[in-house]
């Protein structure tokens, strides 16, 4: 009888905590005009499977994708080895380059950040 009712708690917090996490998927345009358009904050990650800064840049990302306080955020991904005509449209030249929109401004923008303070900053103007 313990067991159930753990697997029944541990089943609602993974539940609750899916609820207030913000989400991570890969860019597409349609949903990113959409978001955008509805006024949503979108933060887009450019990085390369191979890029050590970008793998430094994931965790920290990933940890604030799971705090309740940016359960509003989208983060889109965008492969920098396979996705030129998307990297030309938002003007990005490297890898580990961070966007981040407010609707369909574009209000800040960041390059090779592996400050846990600078990349939660950028996530930040994103909000209200």
């Amino acid at each position: 009888m313990k067991s159930a009712k753990t697997a029944i708690v541990l089943a609602l917090s993974s539940i609750l905590s899916f609820a207030v996490a913000g989400e991570i998927k890969p860019f597409n345009q349609p949903d990113f005009d959409k978001l955008t358009q509805e006024g949503k904050p979108v933060v887009l990650d450019v990085s390369a499977p191979w890029c050590p800064t970008c793998k430094a840049q994931k965790p920290i990302l990933d940890g604030l994708m799971k705090d309740p306080a940016y359960k509003d955020v989208t983060l889109m991904t965008i492969d920098f080895d396979s996705s030129k005509p998307v990297l030309k449209a938002f003007k990005v030249n490297t890898q580990s380059t961070l966007i981040a929109f407010k609707g369909k401004q574009e209000v800040a923008r960041s390059i090779g950040d592996t400050t846990p303070a600078g990349i939660e900053g950028l996530v930040k103007k994103t909000m209200n």
